[in-house]
């Protein structure tokens, strides 16, 4: 290669690399649950004008302190009110509330005055407090645990707040919690969230890309053996990764929960191509080529070859696009992107510095070479010699994977999305089984015709619904208006705890209508709009999955249909925890959507590449089978499909048809030598079948580090497609050559001589 050519790539590359270099380390991390919401879905629409009367129904902090011996202790209640005045004043908090702030208000001959829910300075009195605190719906599970051995600081945040606030948040509770000697205690809430899962992002990002650069050069040092190509490999691997990032920190993209798998992505993407590109490279030289003629075959043969697999592949990524998630979006055409990085990088950058080398310098040639050979020839004749059983016992696994499949389930919890073995996990499930849980599930109320939201009978059919959600067990912490006008009757009567009731008639309703603004509203603010048309019930779910939530959902809208006057008011469920289970809906049909754009767009490059029909069966066939197979595994295994999960169809599809589409360009090049069909698959299992093992054992390896996480799902997903890539590997050697024995026939003899003088003429 002429060495201007070279002088003026090297240049190109250095210059970019410094300036992704740069770049790179300008890269941000982002975190939030708007990103998971199925944008265009009219709920979303709903949710959003539904908090611009009210607010978010996330913007809230929970920190719970333990006693193991019981809370109502004088010394441990002195210490927990004062975190609750404490933490009012951290930056960023704008409201704190807990127990110990709790009064009960009392109608006296005096007027209205209020009684503490607990009596801080006489003890004397903390069983009776106990007691009444045990017997309210408005504590038990949610400011304190049904085995009084927990309590809680309701701490409402700023809204939508951003990862610095959270890290602010978390951070000024962290060193004030310090200050005091509670047993244990536990957090959750958005900030939370954000600032634990921003870090692992941040610990998965750097663990991946450790590990699957360690595998690449074990991979390179078994396959070379020589200094010089191993340091080809995996300078061109790691520039194709440092070019990528780069991109993203210039194009200011935000590096989001699917993150981790850019590492990994770069790194096997270019790897394949890398070896592709130096096995030919070699081969040809040990034909006894020139360095010039070796690499202009190369480029012109499997830099063709590899273009369109790396355009295959950004197809695969791109189908992601289709989905309503962004995150998932924003991966998919970023893998995209980073697909065509690892490509030129490599035939630009790669071929250059090959051309430099000749076969001593770039691998040690030994027993290896012969073990790849008669291994090759093995597979060959048996293939050769069970075309019947091999297609009989696809068949036989094609009908089992059907049955996998139907036992799909989108039933997905929130608790299998957190890190594994982290606080964070351990304190989510703290607030499972001691309080209500995180999932929040608001009821918007809309009155009627003349009717405003405080008027007794809406109010009354507030309540109707609101006795109804206390039947589910899964349902707390729920609250309404209706509190206010319970509390108020509850005074009128002496605070006894029976009375804590609305009151049975209108006309003492709208005596109590008339006192209301005497009495402590509480968040009656955020319960009620500001024209006083619409209301809000408040609550939160359990995590028991997705689907069951769904069903769950469908039973309370078909109940209120059923029991509530549509001419009083109407109701209609909302609220983040729906919007992000409504994603489990769109991950069946925006996945099908987006494979089936991307087998067309596949299919018609295979048409242009091939110009046969039949080759295009040839080249489906044996890539839609590991998807079906991906699809069991979800079934047996137990796994539930959701927007992470799903991600693994149109990636296995992208890479896997990576390797038929070497195996049959290379059948197509021998072929236009007027080889038999026979002698076609014999070199090219001999040739191109040795690359595409390495290859596929190099992706299966690279796929299979995302075992390292602490992220189950990234796990499920690794796992997946690596298990998916290797049977694709499989597909493409059992399934193959009998399909081209079938419909590739030998042709006759004439008819391959006048082939032969239409080309030379």
């Amino acid at each position: 290669m002429n060495r201007n050519i070279r002088i003026i790539i090297f240049s190109l590359f250095t210059l970019l690399a410094a300036g992704s270099t740069y770049y790179s380390l300008q890269l941000k991390f982002n975190f939030d649950f708007e990103q998971f919401f199925p944008h265009g879905d009219p709920d979303l629409e709903f949710f959003q004008q539904f908090i611009e009367d009210f607010e978010s129904d996330d913007n809230f902090m929970l920190v719970a302190v333990e006693r193991s011996e019981g809370v109502f202790d004088s010394a441990f209640l002195a210490d927990f009110h004062d975190l609750t005045l404490a933490a009012k004043d951290l930056e960023y908090i704008t409201e704190s509330q807990s127990l110990t702030k709790v009064s009960y208000p009392l109608r006296t001959p005096f007027g209205i005055t209020s009684i503490p829910a607990i009596h801080l300075d006489d003890p004397s009195r903390y069983e009776s407090d106990k007691e009444k605190i045990m017997a309210d719906e408005r504590f038990a599970y949610n400011l304190i645990s049904p085995d009084a051995t927990s309590l809680v600081v309701f701490l409402k945040t700023v809204e939508n707040i951003k990862l610095d606030e959270a890290d602010a948040i978390m951070n000024s509770l962290d060193s004030l919690l310090q200050t005091y000697t509670f047993e244990d205690y536990h957090f959750l809430g958005r900030a939370y969230f954000q600032k634990e899962l921003v870090a692992m992002q941040k610990r998965e990002i750097m663990v991946s890309a450790i590990v699957a650069g360690i595998l690449v050069t074990l991979v390179m040092f078994f396959l070379f053996r020589r200094p010089i190509g191993i340091a080809i490999a995996l300078s061109s691997v790691g520039l194709g990764m440092l070019l990528f990032m780069g991109f993203l920190g210039v194009t200011g993209r935000e590096l989001n929960a699917m993150a981790a798998l850019y590492p990994v992505l770069m790194i096997i993407v270019g790897t394949s191509d890398v070896i592709h590109i130096m096995s030919k490279y070699i081969d040809e030289l040990r034909k006894g080529l020139s360095r010039k003629e070796a690499i202009w075959i190369t480029i012109r043969e499997i830099g063709l070859a590899t273009l369109l697999t790396s355009i295959t592949t950004s197809v695969g990524f791109l189908s992601l696009v289709t989905s309503r998630v962004y995150p998932i979006r924003d991966f998919g055409l970023n893998a995209a992107i980073g697909v065509m990085v690892a490509y030129f990088t490599v035939i630009l950058f790669t071929t250059v510095v090959l051309s430099m080398f000749d076969v001593p310098q770039l691998i040690k040639l030994g027993r290896g070479q012969a073990f790849w050979e008669k291994s090759m020839g093995r597979m060959h004749r048996f293939v050769k010699g069970n075309g019947r059983k091999i297609v009989w016992g696809g068949v036989v696994v094609l009908l089992l994977s059907f049955w996998g499949i139907s036992m799909i389930t989108t039933n997905y919890s929130l608790i299998h999305n957190l890190p594994q073995g982290r606080k964070i996990t351990e304190d989510f499930r703290f607030f499972e089984e001691k309080f209500t849980g995180f999932r929040p599930m608001d009821i918007a109320v809309f009155a009627q015709g003349e009717y405003e939201a405080t008027d007794y009978e809406v109010v009354q059919a507030i309540d109707t619904v609101e006795q109804y959600l206390r039947s589910f067990d899964e349902i707390r912490a729920i609250s309404s208006i209706t509190s206010l006008y319970k509390s108020i009757n509850k005074a009128y009567n002496r605070n006894r705890q029976s009375a804590y009731v609305l009151p049975e008639d209108r006309a003492t309703f709208e005596q109590y209508q008339r006192q209301a603004d005497r009495f402590p509203s509480g968040s009656a603010n955020v319960l009620l709009s500001r024209d006083g048309k619409k209301a809000r019930i408040t609550s939160r779910v359990l995590d028991i999955g997705a689907d069951s939530i769904k069903q769950r959902g469908l039973q309370i809208d078909r109940w209120i249909a059923e029991n509530t006057d549509p001419n009083v008011a109407t109701f209609r469920r909302t609220g983040t925890g729906l919007l992000i289970d409504k994603n489990a809906e769109y991950v069946r049909s925006s996945l099908l959507y987006g494979l089936g754009i991307a087998l067309l767009i596949v299919s018609t490059l295979m048409v242009l590449l091939f110009r046969d029909w039949r080759l295009l069966i040839i080249s489906l066939v044996p890539n839609l089978f590991p998807l079906i197979l991906a699809g069991a595994m979800l079934g047996f295994l137990g796994i539930e499909l959701e927007a992470g999960v799903a991600i693994v169809f149109a990636v296995a599809f992208g890479i896997a048809v990576d390797d038929t589409i070497h195996f049959l360009s290379k059948v197509k090049l021998v072929r236009a030598r007027g080889k038999s069909i026979e002698e076609c698959l014999e070199i090219t299992m001999m040739e191109t079948g040795k690359a595409i093992v390495l290859t596929s054992i190099i992706l299966f390896f690279g796929f299979m580090v995302m075992l390292f996480s602490i992220h189950p799902p990234s796990r499920t997903v690794g796992l997946l497609i690596s298990l998916t890539l290797f049977s694709a590997l499989f597909s493409d050697l059992l399934f193959i050559p009998p399909l081209i024995r079938w419909l590739l026939p030998e042709k006759k003899e004439s008819t391959v001589t006048e082939e032969k003088d239409s080309e030379s003429n």
